[in-house]
């Protein structure tokens, strides 16, 4: 983060990802993550279903619902969050195409193809 000043106010600009701005360790992948929980999350208030019912779909045990609703998510892998997706009736899509940046790609993790990368998965 970079260092700045306004008037007399010192203040820090964000990387784009708070959690390397917190210094979480593996920031990408805590980033990609929360985008996959913020996906599940607003499914689940779409379809109106309660934790329980959630529970039942995704084959996981009530506490640990409302874990993943709270963002406790070091015991799901990006794997499984995939999965819990395809099972409250999602297609996820993965695609692998040459990179537009020189040398290094990215993962990006959104609800429409765009330019903007949501979550990047990287070094």
């Amino acid at each position: 983060m970079k260092k700045k000043k306004y008037k007399d106010i010192e203040y820090e600009e964000s990387s784009g990802n708070v959690f390397a701005d917190l210094d979480i360790s593996n920031p990408e992948e805590a980033l990609a993550k929360s985008q996959l929980v913020w996906e599940i999350s607003k499914i689940i208030k779409k379809k109106k279903l309660t934790q329980a019912k959630v529970a039942k779909i995704l084959k996981i045990k009530q506490p640990k619902v409302s874990l993943l609703l709270r963002g406790y998510l070091k015991s799901f892998s990006l794997e499984r969050l995939l999965r819990f997706l395809n099972d409250l009736g999602q297609d996820v899509y993965i695609s692998v195409r040459p990179s537009s940046h020189q040398g290094h790609g990215n993962t990006m993790i959104g609800d429409s193809p765009s330019n903007a990368t949501i979550a990047a998965l990287g070094r």
